[in-house]
């Protein structure tokens, strides 16, 4: 079983993160059995965030005070301002039932909080972790240039940002630096929104770098069960996998969306994730899924885009979103 160190935080766990996102999608009797699972099997770090629905009730249910002192909670706050703040703290540590959160972090700011800021956000995390309600501050983000500046002001115990083996130069770099100002590293999209379906080689590729932290988003007991049987024996990235990582990134690098769903909530009702995607899943998965009248349904939703550009707006990737979604029915039509 392989074990990281999140930077300066002193926390060290086995290497496989749980993100509690996908368990606001299953019945509280699936989550608790997902998460006792994970649990009894070694793993300790488990994040979530107070956006992510019942996530939180989910995990709080779960664990006794006793397995509490034993596991690592890491959540999330989008407050814009104190007053949320608070209010969004108390909420996730009552929701959590517990009397502090290992890891609270800024949940993906369109900057980085400072103290002394108007905002007052930042002096709200110093106030939080006075009172002994948090223990470490962090900050998630999907923007390069954010995430740079937040590790380069020494504010932050630990960053949460994508990596895997789609990144470019930049994201590199992120994790260089992480490991130069001793910046507890957090992956988060470890598989690309679900584009990579090899998770072995995915692992295998994390696994390289020591001071790095994947969070796998858990849903299934098939999926825990395919991370768990990686710290029995872990894939190494041999010259046969590398040779891999080459090909799907020439099939996939570039220009593509990568299911974050900071453009949701659609105004017409586009489901702009799937949609801009569609392409990649017909060729990825099992395309008959995508076929159905209720999938066809869904795409035909591309013909009511107003073009209002919310989703271009609030995109961390910069994407021309109503192209992606353009070329993506024209590509989808040609398979029915």
């Amino acid at each position: 079983m392989d074990f990281v160190k999140l930077g300066r935080t002193g926390i060290e766990v086995n290497k496989n993160g749980f993100g509690a996102l996908p368990i606001q999608r299953v019945s509280h009797e699936v989550a608790s059995k997902l998460l006792r699972k994970a649990y009894e099997s070694g793993i300790t770090f488990f994040d979530t965030a107070r956006g992510y629905s019942d996530s939180e009730e989910k995990i709080g249910l779960t664990f006794t005070k006793e397995e509490r002192a034993k596991i690592f909670i890491a959540t999330k706050t989008f407050a814009q301002n104190t007053t949320d703040f608070w209010a969004q703290l108390e909420t996730s540590l009552a929701k959590l039932q517990t009397d502090y959160i290992d890891v609270y972090q800024f949940h993906n700011p369109s900057f980085v909080p400072q103290p002394g800021g108007e905002d007052g956000l930042y002096d709200a995390m110093l106030e939080a972790k006075r009172l002994g309600k948090i223990k470490h501050i962090g900050i998630t983000n999907h923007k390069y240039d954010v995430a740079k500046v937040a590790v380069l002001s020494g504010l932050y115990d630990t960053l949460q940002y994508p990596f895997n083996f789609l990144s470019d130069e930049r994201d590199e770099e992120i994790v260089t630096l992480c490991g130069e100002h001793n910046v507890g590293f957090i992956v988060m999209k470890g598989l690309s929104g679900g584009l990579i379906t090899d998770s072995a080689l995915t692992y295998a590729h994390l696994n390289e770098y020591k001071n790095v932290l994947p969070i796998w988003g858990v849903q299934r007991e098939s999926e825990l069960d395919e991370f768990l049987s990686y710290q029995i024996e872990a894939p190494m990235l041999t010259e046969e996998r590398q040779k891999k990582i080459e090909s799907e990134r020439a099939q996939l690098i570039g220009n593509f969306c990568r299911a974050c769903g900071y453009c949701m909530p659609c105004p017409v009702g586009i489901d702009i994730p799937q949609a801009a995607r569609m392409s990649l899943l017909l060729r990825r998965a099992v395309a008959k899924d995508f076929l159905t009248e209720e999938a066809r349904a869904k795409m035909e939703k591309v013909n009511d885009c107003i073009n209002c550009g919310k989703c271009v707006k609030n995109c961390p990737y910069e994407l021309d979103t109503p192209k992606l979604l353009r070329d993506n029915y024209q590509d989808y039509l040609s398979f029915l």
